[in-house]
């Protein structure tokens, strides 16, 4: 059992933003003058975090950087490995690649395609932009492969889920905020249960649990619901609907993204995918077409659409006002996609 440190718990990076801080100082001795000690990146939100470089190479037409991932004190399967990426002029444009230790995508309902190196896409998003940036600042066309290899990825794998969502050959590159926030079960309760008193201090009529930052989004500017309404339930919905189940709020708003949804719907009260997973037979129940096969949630929807959806949102609605033991709050829910679509909604 990892045990939380004495002290303040340390946030870390996530792959995607170490492989962008690579690709960044990769063109920098591409394109510039050479390789430097370390690069600084900005994240979607606004940090800007450095990071040393731990290895470097080069040779015509191509340079690579590795960046040792510090997932600060998240018992994080990754901390420590080596991201690294080799970026390499082409002429067609941006173009990414799976090198050693970085899975492939093999099958359908993930936010990737079939065939795909498993890079996700704000991680997608943020090297492209960081090319762009600096094709611009160095007077390049933004025509490249970058590809992105982890050493011994393909053994670390064994401890994620991977193989089982079809990613097969190594790990993912992931992250939606490029920060890792530190797990531990008790200080992120306590963070949730201290907004849940805040919200009542102040007299809030209205606060949301979400699963992640995107669900969280569409739900504030869906209700225009102030930062202090936005309670970090994260994966621990147990631990937020315990709570508001003693100190109830007028009405709570619970969102999330398909996958997690249906795990609440289905009585989960941890949500992280190491410690909960989603019964396909149970949900094949609740639509007319056959799921069972499915490889994902996602995949479930994409083919049995909005009836399954709203189902899922409504069993959702269920579980939770069981959990909330007769308290006096309304409650509503909403299920979206990666993409921020709100799929199905029960009020």
């Amino acid at each position: 059992m990892t045990r939380k440190p004495n002290t303040d718990l340390r946030r870390g990076w996530t792959t995607g933003a170490c492989a962008t801080a690579a690709t960044k100082a990769a063109l920098d001795a591409l394109w510039g003058n050479g390789f430097k000690k370390d690069v600084t990146i900005t994240l979607p939100r606004g940090e800007k975090p450095i990071f040393p470089l731990a290895h470097t190479d080069s040779g015509l037409g191509w340079a690579e950087v590795g960046i040792t991932k510090d997932a600060g004190d998240d018992p994080d399967v990754t901390h420590g490995a080596l991201i690294i990426v080799r970026v390499l002029e082409n002429s067609s444009g941006i173009i990414f690649k799976a090198g050693d230790g970085v899975g492939t995508v093999t099958k359908a309902g993930l936010p990737i395609g079939i065939g795909e190196p498993a890079i996700n896409p704000i991680p997608r998003q943020m090297m492209t932009e960081v090319v762009n940036d600096q094709a611009s600042f160095y007077g390049y066309k933004p025509f490249l492969d970058i590809i992105i290899s982890i050493p011994n990825g393909e053994e670390i794998t064994l401890n994620t889920w991977n193989g089982r969502l079809g990613i097969v050959g190594g790990l993912s590159i992931l992250g939606t905020t490029g920060i890792v926030r530190p797990f531990s079960c008790a200080a992120w309760i306590a963070s949730i249960h201290r907004g849940i008193d805040v919200a009542r201090a102040n007299n809030l009529e209205h606060v949301a649990g979400c699963t992640g930052a995107t669900s969280e989004k569409v739900v504030q500017e869906l209700y225009g619901l102030s930062d202090h309404a936005m309670l970090d339930m994260g994966d621990f919905s147990g631990g937020l609907l315990k709570y508001i189940a003693k100190k109830p709020v007028p009405k709570i708003t619970i969102g999330g993204g398909i996958g997690k949804m249906v795990k609440l719907a289905q009585g989960a009260v941890d949500l992280h995918s190491s410690r909960s997973q989603v019964d396909f037979n149970k949900l094949n129940d609740w639509c007319s077409i056959d799921v069972s096969d499915a490889n994902t949630a996602l995949e479930a929807v994409e083919r049995a659409g909005s009836e399954l959806a709203h189902r899922v949102a409504y069993e959702a609605r269920l579980r939770i006002i069981d959990a909330l033991k007769g308290a006096n709050t309304d409650v509503d829910t909403i299920v979206i996609n990666r993409a921020g679509n709100i799929l199905g909604r029960a009020k």
